[in-house]
């Protein structure tokens, strides 16, 4: 089981020197889900970045340390962390199929034989609800559908953490519930630990773990 640690995290601005975020630390503990809020440009979303591996450096500048189960993050680029992110617009390719998507997530070094990948996405599609999806067009599906299919295809990459970046945040009401709730089991029966940020209380209430909250200045609290 992964821990993912962040520790004495500063981000700032370049070229106005704004303060997003100082001497943040954090640890997530496998299955458990930890929410951080705050204001529009309070640095939620950098903050999934800077983990996840693809902030922009020419935007940002950032420090402190990043480690999972031990192995510092830092110094490795996005595709090498093996973190799963869902961002609010699900991003599926739109020349794939929805199972052309979830093999494209299913490296073949974790599941080699194409019988066997199939079978994979198969019974991932049943276990969301999807049995009779797999040559559907993305473009065909709902939101709460393509919601799901991309949360599928991080989960089937066997991700060692999830980075969630206000994945609920276009769904309707009775939607966001449902597909929240499948995340977050999803999330704790993996045992991933699942960084979450968002500005809705709902989500923050659902997820039943530590919220930290965001400020002016860089400031944190944990609420």
């Amino acid at each position: 089981m992964n821990t993912l640690e962040l520790t004495h995290i500063g981000i700032t601005l370049r070229g106005s020197g704004e303060v997003l975020i100082q001497d943040l630390s954090l640890v997530i503990v496998p299955g458990q889900v930890l929410t951080v809020m705050g204001p529009s440009g309070s640095g939620k979303s950098t903050l999934i970045a800077l983990v996840g591996g693809f902030l922009d450096r020419a935007a940002f500048a950032a420090s402190g340390e990043i480690g999972i189960g031990g192995v510092s993050l830092v110094d490795l680029p996005a595709e090498q962390r093996h973190l799963g992110v869902l961002f609010q617009d699900p991003v599926l390719f739109p020349h794939l199929s929805v199972a052309g998507n979830l093999l494209f997530g299913l490296p073949q070094r974790l599941l080699p034989g194409r019988a066997a990948r199939r079978a994979a996405v198969q019974q991932a599609l049943i276990s969301a609800g999807l049995d009779g999806f797999a040559a559907r067009d993305p473009a065909t599906l709902s939101g709460g559908q393509r919601a799901r299919v991309a949360l599928l295809r991080s989960l089937l990459a066997q991700p060692r953490a999830l980075l969630l970046d206000e994945p609920f945040g276009k769904l309707d009401a009775a939607l966001r519930a449902e597909f929240r709730d499948l995340v977050f089991t999803q999330a704790r029966a993996r045992g991933l630990p699942t960084l979450l940020v968002t500005h809705d209380p709902s989500d923050a209430a659902a997820a039943a773990g530590p919220v930290v909250e965001l400020a002016a200045g860089g400031r944190w609290r944990l609420a």
